[in-house]
């Protein structure tokens, strides 16, 4: 979706909603966890955009944004409302929100922005770390639509139609079902055991002023990309494939409305380089710890990985109640 916040754009901002399917699910987008840069980071939101001098129309820049950002074209498109955001500066920008049909799979869809696409009916929203302007807004839609039919219409007949097999819709999601983020880590050990872990700026969303091993979450790509792009875009490291092992997974949860994690511990059995202040906004030193004496301010399940590592385990959980 880009940079579409009103301080930095001028004009009205479009969204697209639901792009329903004939199961009355919505397709939601994961936003790229990118604070100060985009709107609601991190969080589940609708596709769209801000529109651009070339869009004559609103629905020019509905179907513009649809292209660019999941190379996705809907047949018919129709206005459903015109939202009002406020930003805390105290701007006021309009949303106009467009409703269209599409069924198919979000996995086949060229995302080239944010983190993935999925459905959604409108009773699972309250799992999904989403505004509630959002959430009220699909809801608002899914309320107008007409009552969702199990399968196709019966041929007329003087006996009853038997009921359409199961098989040809998907069953719904067992209870509790939730998506899970997925984070790379980079556990990096010199020949004399010592450990590297960068210092997290301030100013950081997450950890702020702490210490943590190389980290990203993926995107579009396989972790093991990730990890490779991740220690060259933050610390200037060169990793082949060949060279990484998955150490250790912990499947750790923090407050009580953030989503899920698993968090891949991945070890470079060699690499080229070595590691430089390359994202100064992110971490602010990197420095190689001996794992008998790591930093007190150091992120926990980190360092429950680091001693899991060192024991050879592959598997620990953490935040999860009792």
């Amino acid at each position: 979706m880009g940079d579409t916040s009103p301080q930095l754009r001028a004009i009205p901002v479009t969204f697209t909603v639901g792009k329903h399917d004939d199961r009355g699910e919505y397709l939601l987008h994961l936003r790229d966890y990118s604070p100060g840069q985009i709107w609601e980071p991190g969080m589940w939101s609708l596709l769209g955009g801000g529109r651009e001098p070339q869009d004559a129309t609103l629905e020019d820049t509905v179907r513009r944004e649809l292209a660019e950002e999941a190379d996705l074209d809907l047949a018919d498109l129709s206005p459903f409302a015109t939202e009002y955001a406020s930003h805390d500066d105290g701007t006021t920008v309009p949303i106009a929100v467009y409703a269209g049909r599409w069924n198919g799979d979000p996995r086949e869809l060229r995302l080239t922005e944010g983190v993935m696409l999925a459905w959604f009916a409108p009773d699972d929203l309250h799992r999904l770390r989403i505004a509630d302007t959002t959430s009220a807004l699909v809801r608002r839609h899914a309320a107008g639509l007409p009552p969702i039919r199990s399968g196709p219409a019966p041929e007329p007949a003087p006996a009853p139609a038997p009921a359409p097999a199961p098989a040809e819709h998907r069953p719904p999601s067992p209870h509790g079902t939730v998506p899970h983020i997925i984070g790379v880590h980079l556990y990096l050990e010199r020949p004399d055991g010592t450990v590297l872990l960068g210092l997290r700026h301030p100013d950081s969303a997450f950890a702020p002023s702490t210490w943590h091993v190389l980290a990203g979450h993926c995107e579009q790509e396989n972790a093991i990309d990730c990890l490779i792009r991740e220690a060259r875009e933050e610390a200037g490291l060169r990793i082949e494939r060949r060279d990484v092992e998955l150490v250790h997974v912990v499947h750790h949860i923090g407050q009580p409305r953030n989503p899920p994690r698993m968090a891949l511990f991945f070890r470079a059995r060699t690499w080229g380089g070595e590691p430089v202040l390359r994202e100064p906004d992110k971490c602010t030193q990197w420095k190689f710890w001996d794992p008998a004496a790591l930093p007190d301010d150091l992120v926990p399940y980190t360092r429950l990985a680091i001693t899991k590592i060192r024991n050879g385990e592959p598997y620990s959980e953490t935040g999860w109640p009792a």
